[in-house]
C-alpha cells in the first residue's frame, strides 16, 4: 500500500498531531521493538498517552494506558506459559480479558479466543483440537471446565498481578499469533490464524472508510472473542482511544452506559441494532457519529431505519474470519442501496467469478473471491480455503453493480434449486424483514418430492401482532418469483442464535 495513502489518512484521524517529542520517539520505537500486534500497539499507546483512560467495563474498571501496561506485564510473569504455548480465553468482554490477551502475546503465546456459547462438547474439541496448555475464564465457565487440569478463573489472575512486582519486559523471539475460532454454526469451530498487521496499512484500510479518530471512545458491544470485537480492540489501541465494555449486550442498558461515558462510536453486529431498534424512540440517545457493524448481513430495511434515529452514522463491513474484509458500506452507499456491503477498501480486490473461475458481468451473481493484505494463513489443523491467484474464496454468492457496490446474495452452501430454479434464501429474510408485524425471520430449503427443495421460513412476530401465513405468502408472491414463495411458515417465540448473534439454522425446528 502507498505511503502517501497512509500519511493522509493518519492525518485525518488524528494519528499524527503534534506531542511532546520524547513521547513520539518512544511510541515508535515500541512499534519497531514489539509490532503491530496487541502487546506492540499497546506499547505505543502508553507510551505516547498514558494517563489516558484505555479501558472502562460495567465491573467498575477504569484502567489508563500505563495501568493497562503494568498490569499485563505482571500478568504475563506469572501465568505458566511461554512462547509458543496455545492459551484459551473464555471471557466476556471485559478489562481482565483484554489483560488476559495483552499478557499472553506479549510473552509470545497464542491466545485462542473461545465462543462463550460453545457446548462443554465443543468446548472439550477445542482444547484438544488446539492443544490448550491453560484456559483463563470467567467464573461462570468453571463447571464447563472442572476436568482441565489448565483451568484458571479470572479472579486468580488479579492475585496473580498483585503478587508481581512492576516489570519491564522484553519482546519475546517468537511473536503472540491469535487465533480466532470460526462460528461452528455447522460443525465444530476450526481454528483460524490471524497475521500480525505488518504496518499501519490495514489499520488506514479500515479508518479510511469507517472515520474512527486518535482518542474516540468507542464501546465495543461485539464480543472480543468474535473477528469483528477482536478487530474493534485492534483499531482501538492504535487509535489510543477509550474502549468501553460490557459483560453483556442488553439494550436500554447499553444506551445508557454509552450515554453515560460520552461514547462517539459502537462497534456492534447488527442484530444489537435490531434490538436498540426495539426501545421507544423517545428514549435520550448517545451522541453517536459511528455505528460500525459486521458478522452477518442487515436484515430488511433495517439500515434506513436505523439512521433515520440515529443519523446517517452507519457503517457496514463485509468481511470474515478468514478474510478480514472485503467491503465496506458507508452510509452514503446506504442511503443509496440498502442491501449493499459496500466497495472495497483501499488495497482489497473482490472478484466476482464463475464455476470456471472467469469474471462474470456486473450484476451477475457468482462466487465471491478477496484478496487483501490481511487473509488468514490458514486453519490449525492444516486445511485452508480455495484460493485463485492470490485471492480467498469467501463461502459467499454475490455480485457487483454498475457503480462497483458489492452485494452477498447467499451463502453457497445455503442456496437451494427448486424446480431448477436458483433461489437464495436470504433474499426472501431480506423481503419479510420489512414487514411490520416481523420482528426476526429465517429462511431455509427443505427437501421436497416434486420440486427438489423449497423454502420453508421461521417467523417471530413482535408482541401485540398477528400475521397469517397466507398474507406472508401472498407478500412474497407479490414482490418475487413464484419460485421464491414459502410453502412451509413456522411461527417462533425467538431464533436459536449464537453468542454473535448469528442465527443457528441447524437447530430449527424439522
Amino acid at each position: 500500500m502507498s505511503g502517501p495513502f497512509v500519511l493522509a489518512t493518519m492525518g485525518r484521524r488524528g494519528l499524527l498531531n503534534p506531542g511532546p517529542p520524547h513521547r513520539i520517539v518512544q511510541q515508535f520505537a515500541a512499534l519497531g521493538k514489539w509490532g503491530y500486534g496487541l502487546a506492540g500497539e499497546l506499547r505505543q499507546a502508553a507510551a505516547r498517552s498514558p494517563s489516558r483512560v484505555a479501558v472502562i467495563d460495567d465491573a467498575g474498571a477504569s484502567l489508563t494506558y500505563g495501568e493497562l501496561l503494568d498490569r499485563s506485564s505482571r500478568l504475563a510473569g506469572a501465568l505458566p506459559i511461554s512462547a509458543g504455548d496455545r492459551v484459551g480465553v473464555l471471557c466476556r468482554n471485559s478489562a481482565a480479558m483484554i489483560t488476559v490477551l495483552i499478557a499472553a502475546t506479549s510473552v509470545g503465546a497464542d491466545p485462542v479466543l473461545i465462543n462463550t456459547g460453545l457446548s462443554a462438547a465443543q468446548l472439550s474439541s477445542v482444547i484438544d483440537d488446539q492443544g490448550l496448555k491453560v484456559v483463563v475464564h470467567d467464573a461462570e465457565f468453571a463447571g464447563l471446565l472442572s476436568g482441565f487440569v489448565g483451568s484458571i478463573a479470572m479472579d486468580r489472575t488479579a492475585d496473580m498481578i498483585a503478587a508481581v512486582p512492576p516489570v519491564k519486559l522484553s519482546p519475546p523471539a517468537r511473536p503472540g499469533r491469535t487465533i480466532v475460532l470460526t462460528s461452528g454454526t455447522t460443525g465444530m469451530p476450526k481454528g483460524a490464524q490471524r497475521p500480525t498487521p505488518g504496518g499501519f496499512s490495514p489499520l488506514c484500510s479500515i479508518i479510511d472508510r469507517i472515520p474512527l479518530r486518535a482518542g474516540a471512545r468507542v464501546m465495543i458491544a461485539a464480543p472480543l472473542f468474535h473477528t469483528w470485537g477482536f478487530a474493534g480492540l485492534q483499531i482501538a489501541l492504535a487509535l489510543r482511544a477509550t474502549v468501553v465494555l460490557r459483560r453483556r449486550f442488553e439494550p436500554a442498558t447499553a444506551l445508557s452506559f454509552m450515554r453515560e461515558n460520552a461514547c462517539t462510536a459502537l462497534i456492534a453486529v447488527p442484530v444489537m441494532l435490531q434490538s436498540l431498534m426495539e426501545l421507544p424512540p423517545e428514549l435520550p440517545l448517545p451522541a453517536l457519529e459511528i455505528a460500525a457493524v459486521s458478522g452477518s448481513a442487515l436484515p430488511g430495511g433495517l439500515a434506513t431505519r436505523f439512521m433515520d434515529r440515529y443519523g446517517d452514522v452507519l457503517y457496514n463491513l463485509y468481511g470474515s474470519t478468514e478474510a478480514s474484509w472485503a467491503s465496506i458500506a458507508t452510509p452514503a452507499d446506504l442511503r443509496a442501496a440498502p442491501g449493499t456491503a459496500g466497495r472495497p477498501p483501499h488495497g482489497t480486490a473482490v472478484a466476482v467469478l464463475d464455476e470456471s473461475g472467469m469474471p462474470v458481468p456486473p450484476g451477475q451473481t457468482g462466487r465471491l473471491f478477496v484478496g487483501n493484505e490481511m487473509l488468514f494463513e490458514g486453519y490449525t489443523n492444516g486445511s485452508a480455503r480455495e484460493l485463485r491467484d492470490g485471492m480467498l474464496a469467501t463461502g459467499d454468492l454475490g455480485h457487483v453493480d454498475q457503480f462497483g457496490r458489492v452485494y452477498v446474495d447467499g451463502r453457497e452452501d445455503d442456496m437451494i434449486v427448486s424446480g431448477g430454479e436458483n433461489v437464495f434464501p436470504s433474499e426472501v429474510e431480506g423481503l419479510l424483514a420489512d414487514l411490520p408485524q416481523v420482528l426476526e425471520c429465517a429462511v431455509i430449503g427443505v427437501p421436497d418430492d416434486e420440486y427438489g427443495q423449497r423454502l420453508a421460513a421461521y417467523v417471530v412476530l413482535r408482541e401485540s401482532t398477528a400475521l397469517e401465513p397466507d398474507a406472508i405468502r401472498t407478500y412474497v408472491r407479490e414482490n418475487r418469483a413464484r419460485f421464491c414463495v414459502p410453502r412451509d411458515i413456522v411461527f417462533l417465540a425467538s431464533l436459536p442464535r449464537n453468542a454473535t448473534g448469528k442465527v443457528l439454522k441447524r437447530e430449527l425446528p424439522e
